[in-house]
């Protein structure tokens, strides 16, 4: 193959990869919504919330190592230079956002944590503004806006008279912005040249190891080894809750900016909205049909070209 038959190949790969990496973000939203379908069974073993983020971590851990044992071992190398990318996603995303967020449900209500975690779209827009020189386009702030008030109805703040404390307020953008951090660094980690699955696998075994001193060790792992079809379950709560939409959401990092991604993102509690309806038999009102109605709204809009927004693969 010639050198211009090599370039045409790579732009024309580049161009599928730019057209359905935000429906690899959206089906990431999708599998991170499908959460509480896993979490409600835990729940039943007497787990906490920490518990449930040790099993998440551990079991994706292992199954990534595996999968990388396989697949390419070379992809387990890292700079120890570059471990400050890592430590970023797994102990100040992943742990101190599911720490944050499992600490606002218990000072406020599961609806307004949810919310205040939503504010980490605008957190990645300005600190990619910031970081990466993302432009803050008219579309942006359009689709954000509309996200944001899509979780309110979605969620049932609105009309519903919630109480807030200060401190819940709080820690709940805690949970805001530490989700937000993962877009950040593992932006950096890309940046590096680091494959999406040696992110992912560090930054899960990272979180493995930070998770430990705040877990019931002993519940945990009486709790998946208990039985067989425990043990499977947690299998499957791993690459369903996390490693395939980790996966999905990074690779489309590669192709996506990042606040575009943690908007489209934001269908993950439209999807857990809807699986509680049709589920667990939740009441569908004309507030979630609206909020709904605004999430996919702004979807729609992250994937709205702007005029003078150009692509990555143009400059």
């Amino acid at each position: 193959m010639t050198e211009p038959d090599y370039i045409s190949l790579a732009f024309r790969k580049a161009s599928i990869m730019k057209r359905i990496a935000p429906w690899m973000i959206v089906t990431a939203g999708v599998l991170w919504g499908s959460m509480g379908i896993f979490v409600k069974r835990y729940d039943t073993f007497g787990l906490t919330s920490m518990d449930i983020v040790a099993i998440r971590a551990v079991t994706t851990t292992f199954l990534m190592l595996g999968f990388l044992l396989i697949y390419n071992r070379r992809l387990l190398k890292i700079r120890w230079k570059d471990w400050w990318c890592f430590f970023g996603t797994g102990i100040l995303s992943i742990l101190f956002f599911g720490f944050c967020y499992f600490t606002a449900i218990k000072m406020t209500s599961l609806s307004v944590a949810a919310v205040l975690l939503y504010t980490a779209p605008a957190m990645v827009m300005l600190l990619s503004r910031i970081l990466f020189r993302e432009k803050i386009t008219l579309h942006k702030l359009v689709a954000l806006a509309a996200t944001f008030a899509g979780c309110i109805f979605v969620t049932g703040i609105a009309g519903g008279g919630q109480a807030m404390s200060f401190s819940g307020i709080l820690v709940g953008l805690g949970a805001g912005f530490g989700y937000a951090l993962y877009s950040i660094f593992s932006r950096y980690a890309l940046e590096r040249g680091y494959h999406t699955y040696t992110i992912i696998f560090y930054t899960f075994l990272v979180a493995a190891i930070g998770v430990f001193p705040f877990t019931n060790v002993v519940g945990v792992v009486n709790t998946m080894t208990a039985q067989v079809s425990m043990t499977l379950f947690s299998l499957v709560f791993g690459l369903v809750s996390t490693v395939l939409p980790y996966v999905l959401y990074t690779i489309g990092l590669k192709y996506v900016e990042n606040c575009k991604a943690s908007i489209i993102a934001s269908v993950e509690p439209v999807v857990a909205t809807i699986l509680g309806i049709v589920l667990f038999g939740e009441r569908l009102t004309i507030n979630v049909g609206i909020g709904i109605a605004l999430v996919l709204g702004a979807i729609v809009l992250c994937n709205k070209k702007d005029k003078n927004d150009k692509s990555r693969f143009e400059k």
